[in-house]
């Protein structure tokens, strides 16, 4: 059996969790949102020209020092506050040895044995039920350069005519944040990737773009054999490494496929090898990439040019006390507050807008189910259409919640309302300004929508008669037709009324 079945030849995924438990830890890097580099002053801006973002120390050239960055050092032990974690009062970094050809000075400086952040856990909730993932250590390091594979039609090394190097990303600040091996399903790897980036981003120490490599993950999957009633568990199986996952949808895929695939190998007897693997999202299996290192490969040994880290009790509490509202409890307030389900704020969170609608309700909105509707059915879908992120809109928190004002007011309708999201969209200033200079308030002059009620009447006088015999469905088509005389510039239920009020209908 090939170690890299097509998918479609798999085994049904019920059957083997029927047979196999899966044993899963996840490391996820990520790089840290500071604007110079770990251990030097180059920047870190994403998307420079190829190896303009560069100096001695972070190209490891001789006789260059490197010195450690303040504020990564801040943001990291935020990350292990937020995630529970013991802070170390003293810790070091190590030489970490390898060689690659991104690697400009054939180690890389990280933390071996003694990591800044240790013992900690996050809560992921799937289908209602919690689950702990325990934290083992949250350490510092520097991320490597970028092999560019040029020639092939995949980007990988495999049929490249040659390789390019960027050391742009060389040197940027990286936590590496390895969970205990807690995880008992793909739904729970990417629930836990999810909320942890959720929580990175609520601390603004990274922007975590899986899709620019900000965060990446690797999933360590094994399987045993399920104990039958009375057994003792198994001991862990080999596990492999599936590397560098950048989406959600890729770790759940991943870890699914590897997780048929060793099964496979383990029904026909075979041996798991304890390898790096990767994963192609085109066909949906993970290949084998090299066999995995154990620590004693890397020949650590402590960073003879930096000093250990000494961090006081004092600066710890400080910035334990400067930890913004974390999601977990954001989620419980909103729910509180305004009444969101769950589910809405999933569907808010995943279309970008769940701040925007939290700021429009601070705005004055007319009440937070309206704040939603808006920024979720609307203003995501012309976002999206945009190619934008629904931040990126010229329209502000402030102009929507004076938008659901107006029509909670009767001033506008929701047609009337997206006539006016269109005019803000372009440029033609506030809420106000535009209703005002479209000319799209709700006309409440009685004398014209009698008037266009009354040749609405005339112009149907079978509907009108249906209506008069006790059909009030039948209303609708008056009702569009004042609507359109009007020019959409009145509110409809006003409509209805009036409409059965001149029909002589109570």
């Amino acid at each position: 059996m090939s170690t890299a079945a097509p998918a479609s030849a798999l085994p049904s995924y019920d059957d083997v969790i029927a047979r196999y438990e899966p044993v899963i830890g996840l490391e996820t890097h990520v790089e840290l949102g500071t604007v110079s580099k770990m251990f030097c002053g180059c920047a870190t801006a994403f998307g420079a020209e190829p190896n303009t973002q560069v100096c001695p120390v972070c190209l490891g050239l001789p006789g260059s020092l490197p010195v450690v960055n303040e504020a990564a050092v801040r943001f990291a032990v935020l990350i292990g506050l937020a995630l529970h974690c013991d802070i170390a009062p003293w810790c070091r970094f190590a030489r970490k040895n390898y060689f690659y050809p991104d690697m400009p000075k054939n180690f890389q400086i990280s933390q071996y044995d003694e990591p800044l952040c240790t013992d900690g856990y996050l809560d992921v909730e799937v289908d209602g039920e919690i689950h702990r993932v325990g934290i083992t250590r949250v350490h510092m390091e520097e991320d490597t350069g970028k092999s560019l594979h040029v020639g092939g039609s995949t980007g990988r090394i495999h049929g490249a005519t040659h390789s390019l190097v960027d050391y742009n990303r060389a040197g940027i600040p990286l936590v590496e944040i390895v969970t205990e091996p807690d995880v008992r399903s793909p739904e729970v790897a990417r629930a836990y990737v999810d909320e942890l980036r959720e929580l990175i981003r609520a601390l603004g120490v990274s922007d975590v773009r899986m899709e620019q490599g900000s965060l990446r993950c690797d999933a360590n999957v094994s399987l045993r054999r399920r104990p039958a009633p009375g057994e003792p568990d198994a001991p862990f199986g080999t596990r492999t490494e599936t590397k560098n996952l950048n989406s959600l949808r890729s770790v759940e895929r991943a870890v699914r496929y590897e997780i048929s695939r060793q099964s496979v190998l383990l029904d026909d007897g075979e041996r798991i090898i304890q390898e790096t693997r990767h994963f192609d999202e085109s066909v949906g299996r993970t290949s084998s990439g090299r066999s995995k290192e154990e620590a004693t490969d890397y020949r650590y040994f402590p960073e003879p040019d930096l000093t250990p880290l000494a961090l006081s009790a004092e600066y710890v509490d400080e910035l334990r006390a400067s930890l913004p509202e974390l999601p977990a409890a954001r989620r419980v307030r909103l729910i509180a507050e305004h009444g969101y389900s769950a589910r809405d704020l999933v569907d808010m969170r995943n279309a970008g807008v769940l701040d925007l609608v939290e700021q429009t309700v601070a705005a004055g909105a007319a009440n937070p189910v309206a704040a939603r509707k808006w920024w979720l059915n609307e203003l995501a879908r012309r976002a999206a259409d945009a190619a934008v992120a629904p931040a990126d809109l010229v329209i502000t928190p402030a102009d929507v919640a004076r938008i659901t004002v107006l029509i909670a007011g009767g001033e506008l309708t929701d047609a009337l309302a997206r006539k006016v999201i269109d005019g803000v969209l372009a440029g033609e200033g506030t809420p106000d300004e535009v209703v005002s200079g479209r000319g799209l308030a709700i006309v409440a002059d009685d004398g014209a929508l009698t008037a266009a009620v009354d040749a609405a009447i005339a112009g149907a006088p079978d509907i009108a008669e249906k209506v008069r015999g006790g059909k009030l469905n039948a209303v609708g088509p008056l009702v569009g037709a004042v609507m359109k005389a009007m020019k959409g510039q009145a509110d409809p239920a006003g409509i209805r009324a009036l409409l059965l009020e001149r029909l002589g209908v109570s």
